[in-house]
């Protein structure tokens, strides 16, 4: 009998996506698998779509908002499968992606193997999706994927990985601290506890690009920012413990330099830590730099007003982006459905 795959989708105010994400869940080519819906007590009308889809494979349940990574839990303590696939209430998976990785673990024959996949951005056009490769896109072991993604501020998108439940329960649960990159710190687990990382380039997740409220923007929230230090800390003690050799603490200080400037100058206390953190790795903390296209506000209007241009102009322009993409997506079915019409009953 093939191994079982549990997909597993935690949920909040999700409405506008649940739907499809659930259906690119049971469009999985792979024959044996379970979903399993958390609603993470939403506001919206998020678990009356969910339960539209509950059936004998389909199990969808409600509980007291707690957070992310404790639906993420909870969701794992409710699954039997012998493979766990993460997926995000708004993102989508090829209708392959699990069996493409799931004939990779069997070709492989390790459960301490981790399966990585190819990820791409999309608004609502999934044609129109940008994959773009980074050095984490191979074959790679765990302090070499670790060095690459802090020194080259790369990450590998939640729904990408395909994990054993061994691996799993190797590396312990979801961090409830986590108000942010709550993945990041938990898949390091994930990478400490396996044997290796392999990269299936023809399995595809499509990741959308979602309004700056979502978990992975920490803007100006003391909270997130005070796990964002928590996650940070755990990120370099993770790679130091595979490997403390020069380049690790050079690319450890390269991932604290790039995340400073989510806390100046605003949170002096978290820079203390920070530098002295930079300084058992062998380095210190300079005043972080804004992009050029940026640093010419600073002369005008200071550098307050350009970091915060820094941080609010981008995500203007992908509000832009998401808004001209829509307006083609509707117009797109529109012309679907009246070419539908027209045709008439076969």
């Amino acid at each position: 009998m093939k191994p079982l795959v549990s997909i597993l989708i935690p949920a909040y105010n999700a409405e506008r996506w649940i739907a499809g994400s659930i259906k690119s869940a049971l469009a999985q080519t792979w024959p044996r698998k379970e979903i399993i819906i958390v609603d993470d007590g939403s506001s919206d009308q998020t678990l009356a779509v969910a339960r539209r889809f509950a059936a004998k494979d389909v199990t969808v349940v409600t509980r007291e908002n707690q957070g992310a990574a404790a639906a993420r839990n909870h969701a794992f303590s409710l699954s039997r499968g012998d493979y766990i696939q993460w997926l995000d209430a708004d993102d989508l998976l090829a209708p392959d992606k699990v069996a493409r990785q799931m004939e990779a673990a069997d070709r492989c024959g390790s459960r301490r193997t981790l399966f990585s996949s190819a990820w791409g951005w999309f608004a609502y056009r999934t044609d129109r999706a940008q994959f773009l490769p980074t050095s984490l896109w191979c074959d790679l072991s765990p302090a070499e994927w670790l060095l690459r993604k802090m020194g080259e501020n790369l990450h590998m998108q939640t729904a990408t990985w395909l994990v054993s439940r061994e691996l799993t329960e190797a590396a312990g649960p979801w961090d409830v601290r986590m108000f942010v990159d709550d993945d990041g710190e938990y898949f390091c687990r994930v990478i400490l506890a396996s044997d290796g990382i392999r990269f299936v380039p023809d399995a595809k997740v499509f990741y959308r690009m979602s309004p700056a409220g979502r978990l992975s923007n920490i803007g100006y929230s003391d909270k997130k920012k005070d796990a964002m230090l928590l996650s940070m800390r755990l990120h370099v003690r993770y790679l130091r413990s595979l490997e403390d050799s020069d380049r690790v603490r050079a690319a450890c200080l390269r991932y604290l330099h790039t995340w400073l400037i989510n806390f100046y100058p605003e949170r002096p206390d978290i820079i203390r830590e920070l530098d002295e953190l930079a300084r058992t790795l062998g380095g210190k903390l300079e005043m972080p730099r804004l992009r050029w296209k940026y640093a010419w506000i600073t002369p005008l209007f200071g550098w307050g007003a350009a970091k915060r241009a820094q941080m609010v102009l981008p995500q203007f322009k992908a509000s832009l982006t998401r808004f001209w993409d829509r307006a083609i997506y509707q117009l797109e079915n529109a012309r679907s459905g009246e070419t539908r019409a027209s045709a008439g009953p076969a």
